[in-house]
């Protein structure tokens, strides 16, 4: 089968390897469609350097069954099916509390976090845990479903996480796929004022387009005062969904009584620093979120399949397989949203 295998930093290359087997409780998955996320980006270039070789990326997987192991009773070939990155025992203390995102036996494909990663969906086939298939409902289409994952990843950063409520005013700190996906969310959970901010015009006419009640560059204005003249009493929550050491200085720089800010966007290692007494006295609350789960999951679908989230508003470029290098161009690129590969194109 053709997959992208990273073999260094900034050397992915297509190879034939061989189609994996599926052992037992093991699913094999014929893959339709694929988002290009930007922890796939930074492990491609180096920034991220916690990488294996070889690697092959993508973690925003859809597909069709094309194989199952024996005990797997719940989906059978032919079905179409939205996979869960991150794998899970489902035995341990943490899975058995709901939390299979901090499983002591986790894995991902493709993705990263655990210590386990395995082969990801930038290549015609993957191999997964059964206990992460879920069918696709038929008023998804492959490119909308294999965006479950940073879905789900936006409801449990704003919803579960943050515990946004009707009528909170909310910022979000950049505004790429996982930002507006955010901004999306906080929308159809009834957000009031929704500010989104971000150094690409190009990003924020997305966000205006998708949502957005108000937008801010702050390479034009000042982004603090921008935001206040817009919420004079100071935001809700703010979402730092942008990266950069940054996005992070911004949002703490919002903050004012009983704001809550998650620390959603900036998986490498940065450090910022924070007045202790302020925070305290101010009841600022700070969460953060990674990764995903079934829960989390479920609620991404119903949020598509009830349009309330439609990530095909998001997509702006499609490639083949064969064109990862032309993806890769793209990515580097301000001017594109969510990118989509097509490994059986």
């Amino acid at each position: 089968m053709l997959a992208a295998v990273l073999r260094d930093f900034n050397n992915l290359l297509l190879e034939d390897i061989p189609i994996p087997d599926p052992g037992p409780g093991e699913v094999l998955i014929q893959i339709q469609s694929c988002g290009f996320c930007a922890t796939d980006f930074k492990a491609i270039l180096g920034i991220r350097r916690n990488v294996d070789f070889p690697l092959v990326p993508g973690h925003e997987p859809a597909g069709i069954v094309a194989g199952i192991g024996s005990h797997v009773t719940h989906i059978k070939e032919g079905d179409d099916v939205i996979i869960q990155p991150s794998g899970y025992c489902g035995l341990c203390q943490y899975c058995r509390m709901g939390m299979t995102h901090y499983c002591q036996e986790s894995y991902t494909t493709g993705g990263d976090g655990p210590d386990d990663v395995r082969p990801g969906s930038f290549s015609q086939y993957t191999l997964t845990g059964a206990n992460t298939v879920y069918h696709k409902p038929a008023s998804i289409d492959f490119d909308a479903a294999c965006q479950t994952e940073p879905v789900s990843g936006a409801w449990k950063g704003i919803i579960h996480q943050s515990e946004m409520q009707v009528g909170d005013d909310v910022v979000i700190i950049g505004t790429g796929s996982i930002g507006v996906y955010c901004l999306m969310v906080a929308k159809a959970a009834g957000a009031g004022r929704l500010v989104a901010v971000d150094l690409s015009d190009y990003s924020l006419s997305t966000a205006k387009r998708l949502g957005a009640t108000h937008t801010v560059n702050p390479k034009q204005v000042d982004a603090k005062q921008a935001i206040y003249d817009i919420m004079p009493d100071g935001p809700d929550l703010v979402v730092e969904a942008a990266g950069p050491i940054e996005a992070v200085k911004l949002m703490v720089s919002l903050l004012r009584r009983g704001t809550r800010w998650n620390v959603f966007g900036i998986t490498t290692p940065e450090e910022f620093k924070l007045d202790g007494g302020l925070i305290h006295f101010l009841e600022a609350r700070m969460d953060a979120s990674f990764g995903t789960n079934p829960l989390a999951m479920q609620q991404a679908i119903r949020l598509m399949q009830r349009d309330l989230v439609d990530p095909k508003q998001v997509i702006s470029h499609r490639f083949p397989l064969s064109e990862i290098s032309q993806a890769l161009d793209v990515m580097a690129s301000t001017k594109r949203n969510k990118v989509i590969i097509h490994p059986n194109a």
